[in-house]
């Protein structure tokens, strides 16, 4: 594949990811993702101090799945919408059979009765891996810019 094609991918990838997302249909997050992919949320200070503490971390699908089950069963919070914006997508190089792809990303947060905030931004750091099955995240790496995010975090990113 070129560069353009791996782009595209990767594009078409992360809008269905931020789709799934934004539609609230979690049940389908753990399905952009191969069986043994890592998914982590991580304050970029943590990033350039090398310091491994993640807001989030799932080392599995089958992790990942948990993880929606606790948040569909187990966790209480306000309704909220979330529109995930991603720009500068970029393939970064190559890790074994995965690409690494960077972009940046935002995420807009409406509650009932209150107006549209600035959730979370940061950027994505993404290994895909591209086989029979379509694109699939091998690692995908939420790297937040600010040290505190509002609210509680319980959805993924």
């Amino acid at each position: 594949m070129t560069n353009r094609e791996l782009r595209f991918e990767a594009e078409e990838l992360l809008d269905r990811y931020v789709q799934c997302l934004d539609e609230d249909r979690l049940e389908e997050w753990p399905d952009f993702f191969s069986d043994k992919a890592v998914y982590k949320i991580i304050s970029r200070v943590n990033v350039e101090r090398n310091h491994p503490l993640a807001t989030m971390f799932c080392d599995s699908r089958d992790m990942m799945k948990d993880r929606v089950v606790a948040i569909r069963n187990a966790s209480v919070f306000s309704q909220r919408y979330l529109r995930h914006l991603v720009s500068n997508v970029r393939v970064m190089g190559q890790d074994g059979d995965a690409h690494i792809v960077k972009s940046n990303y935002v995420v807009l947060q409406t509650m009932q009765g209150e107006e549209t905030k600035v959730f979370n931004a940061g950027q994505y750091v993404d290994k895909i891996i591209f086989g029979d099955g379509g694109p699939k995240f091998q690692e995908k790496l939420v790297i937040y810019d600010t040290i505190q995010i509002p609210g509680l975090l319980v959805v993924p990113i």
